[in-house]
């Protein structure tokens, strides 16, 4: 079974999700006219293809991709798999195309199981909160805090050939703890569980145990922080945000059910 819900609750918002809506770019705004095709779009950008080993992530609203930028070139830095950056200009973010399905294709295909979807996901964060957090404009790292992504979903992992699992879409990335980035994944899966129903609801029940299981962090001291967070997401939309408590409610069940084992 998949959890191909997780794609429509999420609106392709990463660089190799689904696609949502084709809008095109204002563009007055940007100095670059881009001659590639769109590969994707999402609610808040539009990727081009500028070869095939290139892709231009540009947002629509013109925010700059300055600091996800620095972000990225940290975690690749330290051999995090992630897209590398080749420039940053204004909302321009020009990165390595990674090639293949996302996580969340693969379970939806039944070509990765529930157990191993979950394996891959806990290994990311754990790498990923193996790394310092820098300073950041207006927000120096803190004592103890490590790099968050904070949007770390199956449909933002992409199983390539050249590097295996490597995490897109570093727009909410920042430092911070790793029970927060933990609280953060696992309620995503959870809203899938509360609201696709059927086969997806129990697909999506089970990564998130299975996930829980592995990830070897406790989610609950950040849950109420992530559960915030998640509700006051702008790309969320009144019937998606109903189902974060009911969300915060399943991890909080299946996250105490680790703490007894």
């Amino acid at each position: 079974m998949g959890i191909r819900g997780l794609a429509h609750r999420n609106g392709g918002r990463g660089d190799h999700s689904a696609a949502g809506s084709r809008d095109e770019p204002a563009a007055e705004l940007w100095p670059l006219v881009v001659h590639g095709p769109s590969v994707a779009s999402g609610r808040d950008a539009d990727v081009f293809a500028l070869d095939e080993q290139r892709v231009l992530r540009r947002n629509r609203s013109g925010r700059s991709t300055a600091i996800e930028a620095s972000i990225v070139r940290h975690v690749t830095a330290h051999g995090f798999p992630a897209p590398l950056v080749y420039r940053a200009e204004g909302p321009d973010l020009e990165m390595e195309w990674l090639h293949g399905p996302t996580l969340l294709q693969s379970l939806a295909a039944d070509q990765t199981s529930v157990r191993e979807a979950a394996r891959i996901l806990a290994e990311l964060h754990a790498r990923l909160h193996a790394i310092p957090a820098i300073d950041l404009p207006g927000r120096p790292a803190r004592l103890g805090e490590v790099v968050v992504h904070l949007d770390l979903h199956p449909a933002n992992v992409v199983l390539t050939e050249a590097h295996g699992p490597s995490v897109v879409d570093w727009v909410n990335a920042r430092a911070g703890s790793a029970a927060l980035d933990v609280a953060m994944t696992a309620l995503v899966i959870a809203e899938v569980a509360a609201d696709a129903g059927g086969e997806y609801s129990e697909a999506a029940r089970a990564v998130l145990a299975a996930f829980l299981a592995d990830a070897g962090v406790d989610p609950l001291p950040a849950l109420a922080e992530a559960s915030r967070m998640r509700s006051c997401d702008p790309s969320l939309v009144i019937g998606e945000r109903d189902l974060v408590p009911v969300a915060a409610e399943l991890v909080q069940h299946f996250a105490e059910s680790v703490r007894h084992t």
